[in-house]
Order: C-alpha cells, then sequence, then structure tokens
C-alpha cells in the first residue's frame, strides 16, 4: 500500500476530471481526495496498490477532453483507516 500526492497540468479542469478519477479510484479501489487548485491543476492524493494507482491515472486520462501535459508525483505517508476517495 503507497500513497501518492500528484498535482496534474494541462486541460484537467471543466473536463470531467474529478468525476473520472473518483470513478476509476473506486473500480481500482483506491482511498484519497481531488481537488481544483486556483492555477488551472488538479492536486490528488491517491492511496492503493502502485499498479491500481497506475490504472487510475490511466483511466482519467482516456477522458475525452482531459489532456494531462505534466505530473508531478510525490511519495506520501500511508493515511491509515483512509475508506473512500473524494472530491473537493
Amino acid at each position: 500500500m503507497i500513497r501518492k500526492r500528484i498535482t496534474f497540468t494541462g486541460r484537467v479542469q471543466g473536463v470531467g476530471f474529478r468525476w473520472r478519477a473518483e470513478k476509476a479510484a473506486a473500480l481500482f479501489r483506491c482511498t484519497g481526495w481531488c481537488r481544483n487548485e486556483w492555477d488551472g491543476s488538479v492536486t490528488m492524493e491517491i492511496q492503493g496498490r502502485e499498479e491500481d494507482i497506475d490504472q487510475v491515472i490511466l483511466r482519467i486520462e482516456e477522458g475525452r477532453y482531459v489532456r494531462i501535459e505534466n505530473m508531478r508525483v510525490r511519495d506520501i505517508p500511508v493515511v491509515e483507516n483512509d475508506r473512500s476517495f473524494v472530491t473537493e
């Protein structure tokens, strides 16, 4: 089990990014959160198995209007008892 903090830039707001993230996280049993930032980026904390986190990101990228240009990824401590994935 790992947890990552990822900042996505590109065409990531107003294109269903957070909705797709929430649905994909549920499908791959990942927990955490994501939110839009004032600068047009999206920040996500996601926890699960590394291969599941990778699948969540691939599902987000399949979005018709989503265009991820860059991801800043940082490993962070696992949050015990994290049970869901929410969008803010």
